[in-house]
């Protein structure tokens, strides 16, 4: 049998994972039973993928019953019952042994004595006494007789009064030997014969059953070790891709020392030359003051002689008058560096751009497409094969994103990345998914509300705040990630997406799909509110303040108060004395969780939303000296 256990993958349906039952063939070549397809694409709806492949179909294709793959299924059935893979060292139990007819049956005369015989005719059971008369009168001569029979009233045929001695297996019952003429279409056999064909039968089953068992078992280990391999190589390529990024990064932060150095550099080279003419102009100015001096003081002098010997003397001192050279920055230089950075921004942006408009082949599991599968899919079909050995050593992957030979840097914050349009572009490419049903994500919230903080840290991710969002009373530092209230304008330059009225900024990504976790650590919690909003909330007027609208949810402090706001409605909440707020974001179920984290995490509000838009993590501050800082994600 071990020849059948490759086939028995081949000929088993990915969706149920049993042998297939009226399989249908799809257009791209793929078998599956006829009713699991449909369930199947009566819930996924157009297009219709195939649970293997994932090609789509925009009509639902017409699919006719593959009657060779039957025939093929049929014969690897009776082929697998015929020869079950056992243990050497198993064998069925055998069965018990009947009852001992040892035991006392009363006579059904008297209802004292113990009965020697039983009478098949009278159906009664008679003992030595009263049996006599069957045994000396001519009249009960064709009565035959027989050792006594127990439950004589269960053996016997209600219909014909006659004991059952035969067994009908076409309507599984015991009959009479009058019965056999009312049942001449089937196949009778005597009790003996029956019971024994019944217990062959019944230790081959269990056999088969047995050897199933093993089966399952094997495959449950296999499963698990199949698991355990996916998720070592995931960790591997997840190790490989986090030192791609960490080499870019270094890269990106090398081309900006250096694009600095370049500028500070011409910065300190046109110093230098001001400061020298500084100091020969302040040279010149004070010869000619001591000229001037003197000049004077020649005129003052009465005594014509001296008078003439100093003016002549003097009148040959000439004096130029004083310009200032024209010393600039290399302008060339520090635009080839601006230039350089801008590339490179829009590179980054145009390939950014081009990743999020492909579609991303889904991880969905055979059988599951879209996450939205039938219920009746539990599991995937095919294990996932195992790894190979030479996968597992690791391999160093291409770059993630093709930077130029010259990588310029990315300079003052007027040169950061935008790429807050290039995230609502791609969200807005989003295909409309089928929403979950109320009661999964009820079901679903309830689970995330009762959660520890090590597994909401499992769902963490890294925030950074939006430079281009930033009101100009927001300072942001370390590296993006902490904002706080200035007391001066920041003189940020112009740009769409920045606040003008409330101080507050944004996340840089949104977030369309999946499930998103960020914490953030508050200073001086007086006057500050921490959220998700769309991005196409108002950035001006009093509108725009987070919670004021219908594009946004908040959690805020004012003063020692704590509310929960949307749509301008408030909700007031209990105090607590935790600086930290946990952000529990699920974008496929529709609603995000607002934690006070300290020890342990309680629940400050929750929203339930259909949400509309991409999400963005959204952050308000007003007093002075107030500061959110971003925690990192580890």
């Amino acid at each position: 049998m071990a020849e059948l256990c490759p086939l028995a993958e081949e000929l088993s349906c990915s969706i149920c994972l049993e042998p297939f039952k009226e399989p249908v063939t799809t257009p791209c070549g793929h078998n599956f039973c006829g009713s699991c397809l449909d369930r199947t694409w009566a819930v996924q709806g157009a297009p219709y993928l195939c649970p293997q492949c994932r090609t789509g179909f925009q009509t639902r294709p017409q699919l006719h019953k593959n009657t060779v793959l039957c025939a093929v299924v049929e014969q690897f059935l009776q082929a697998e019952q015929a020869q079950p893979v056992l243990p050497d060292d198993w064998t069925p139990p055998a069965r018990a042994a009947a009852p001992s007819p040892a035991g006392q049956v009363a006579c059904d005369h008297c209802l004292q004595a113990t009965a020697v015989k039983t009478c098949l005719v009278c159906m009664a059971s008679f003992c030595q006494e009263h049996l006599q008369p069957h045994l000396d009168s001519p009249a009960f001569r064709d009565h035959p007789l027989q050792p006594p029979v127990r439950d004589l009233m269960r053996r016997k045929c209600p219909q014909h009064n006659r004991l059952r001695d035969f067994f009908c297996p076409e309507h599984s019952e015991c009959i009479c030997h009058i019965c056999v003429v009312e049942h001449k279409t089937c196949s009778p056999a005597p009790l003996s014969q029956a019971s024994t064909n019944l217990e062959n039968k019944l230790r081959h089953k269990l056999t088969v059953m047995y050897s199933q068992i093993n089966g399952a078992s094997k495959a449950l280990e296999d499963v698990r070790a199949r698991q355990q391999d996916m998720r070592e190589a995931a960790q591997r390529k997840m190790d490989q891709l986090r030192q791609e990024y960490m080499e870019m990064k270094a890269l990106i932060d090398a081309s900006e020392a250096s694009a600095a150095r370049k500028i500070k550099e011409e910065e300190k080279r046109v110093h230098s030359k001001f400061d020298s003419i500084y100091q020969i102009l302040l040279k010149k100015k004070s010869e000619i003051q001591t000229l001037k001096e003197e000049v004077e003081l020649a005129l003052t002098n009465g005594d014509e002689y001296e008078f003439l010997e100093k003016a002549a003397k003097l009148q040959g001192i000439t004096t130029k008058p004083v310009y200032v050279p024209k010393v600039e920055l290399n302008h060339e230089l520090i635009k080839g560096v601006c230039q350089g950075t801008s590339e490179l921004k829009n590179e980054l942006k145009r390939y950014l751009k081009q990743t999020q408009d492909k579609k991303p082949e889904e991880l969905t599991v055979p059988g599951d497409p879209g996450g939205h599968g039938p219920p009746h899919t539990p599991k995937p079909t095919r294990p996932m094969k195992k790894v190979p050995k030479d996968e597992k050593k690791p391999k160093k992957p291409p770059p993630a994103v093709a930077l130029p030979a010259k990588l310029p840097t990315f300079g003052a914050p007027e040169h950061v990345v935008d790429l807050k349009q290039t995230g609502q572009e791609a969200a807005a490419k989003v295909p409309a998914e089928q929403p979950p049903s109320a009661s999964l994500v009820t079901k679903v919230l309830e689970n995330f509300l009762t959660k520890s903080r090590p597994e909401l840290l499992e769902y963490a991710v890294k925030v950074i705040l939006d430079y281009n969002t930033a009101h100009n009373k927001v300072a942001l530092s370390e590296t993006y990630t902490v904002a706080s209230v200035a007391d001066v304008s920041q003189n940020y330059r112009p740009h769409p997406q920045r606040f003008t009225y409330c101080s507050q900024v944004l996340g840089l990504h949104c977030y369309k799909k999946g499930i998103h976790y960020w914490e953030v650590e508050l200073q001086k919690n007086n006057f500050c509110g921490v959220g998700v909003c769309y991005g196409s909330m108002e950035r001006q007027g009093p509108e725009s303040r987070l919670g004021r609208n219908s594009a946004s949810w908040c959690v805020e402090w004012f003063n020692t108060k704590i509310s929960a706001w949307h749509n301008n409605v408030e909700k007031t909440l209990p105090s607590t004395k935790a600086t930290r707020v946990g952000v529990l974001l699920n974008c496929d179920h529709g609603f995000v969780i607002f934690f006070a984290v300290a020890d342990r995490v309680h629940v400050l509000y929750k929203y339930k939303v259909d949400f509309a838009e991409a999400l963005y993590p959204a952050f308000w501050l007003f007093s002075t000296g107030a500061t959110l800082s971003i925690c990192s994600s580890k």
